[in-house]
């Protein structure tokens, strides 16, 4: 099968809005080029000078924003969707599309996913990522799949800034709409004594289950394929839900059977043009004990009342 391929060129300082909108477009992802701090990010993250010849003769003066359409999809819909998006908004943008087959597509995403340090304490390594450097780090390695959930976007990575404040040790946690299984493998890594991740995509569970096995804690990690009120029970000390306003929304009433007066529940993918919406919703059943915000997504912390 061929899928199409859309690029999206932007001037970087506006790809972080551009890859937003192009999420729009596709459930499963989209890989964003962005090549305007490459010497600070490879000092960072591998901690040496010499980089690829090729990687420098990159252009610094825009990035670009891959999205795959498949085979059943209309690429012409979604090329018109964008640009009346990006020209709404003022994106100066160029768009071109190529065919590639579907073997060409499931390989070459991987390579716009490097190692990511996330808060303090972690650093999350794509497993094809052989050239890093850990420090005193804890390595989070993910194979994300299909399934969203690589730590590059702003709402994973706020989540798991969030988990390292509230993870002590010896908690039982649970993540709701769990894809990849990177909160709760990271809650596992930073203490957590069990985790449990329910997801209603089947494929969002294997991968899970993949990388739970991978980062050596799927003795401590159930996953399900299902819904919040139908596979789960009990309580929990720390509930993460990283998806988007609507199904935050729609769950959180649920969510709050497995709760008690001390559990903790992290709530991200909440766009801030939402973040009123989520708490006009919540807030009769759920106190805000923290708010942080991150490149126009929010992510709030709450108990229940």
């Amino acid at each position: 099968m061929e899928w199409t391929e859309i690029n999206i060129s932007v001037l970087p300082q506006d790809a972080d809005k551009a890859g937003d909108i192009a999420q729009m477009v596709v459930p499963y992802g989209i890989y964003i080029e962005d090549y305007t701090g490459l010497e600070e990010q490879v000092q960072e993250i591998a901690h040496i000078d010499l980089i690829d010849e090729e990687l420098l003769q990159k252009d610094r003066s825009r990035a670009i924003i891959h999205v795959y359409i498949s085979p059943e999809e209309n690429p012409a819909e979604a090329i018109a969707f964008l640009s009346e998006r990006y020209t709404a908004e003022g994106i100066d943008h160029k768009i071109e599309t190529k065919g590639c087959e579907e073997e060409d597509w499931l390989n070459n995403w991987r390579q716009y996913f490097h190692p990511t340090p996330i808060g303090e304490k972690l650093l999350i390594r794509p497993t094809w990522r052989d050239n890093y450097d850990p420090g005193e780090r804890i390595v989070l390695n993910i194979d994300p799949g299909l399934a969203f959930g690589t730590g590059n976007h702003e709402t994973t990575r706020l989540c798991l800034e969030t988990l390292e404040k509230y993870i002590h040790g010896g908690e039982k946690m649970l993540d709701v709409g769990c894809g990849s299984g990177i909160l709760a493998i990271a809650g596992l890594l930073l203490g957590a004594k069990e985790a449990l991740g329910v997801d209603i995509d089947q494929m969002a569970v294997k991968t899970a289950e993949e990388n739970a096995q991978m980062n050596g804690v799927a003795d401590r990690f159930n996953v399900v394929c299902g819904n919040l009120t139908d596979k789960v029970s009990g309580k929990y000390d720390v509930i993460a839900a990283n998806i988007v306003a609507d199904a935050i929304i729609m769950l959180s009433s649920g969510v709050k059977n497995f709760m008690d007066e001390n559990t903790v529940y992290i709530m991200s993918g909440i766009i801030d043009t939402r973040r009123d919406d989520v708490v006009n919703a919540i807030k009769n059943d759920f106190e805000i004990v923290e708010e942080i915000a991150d490149n126009g997504w929010v992510c709030l912390v709450a108990k229940a009342k």
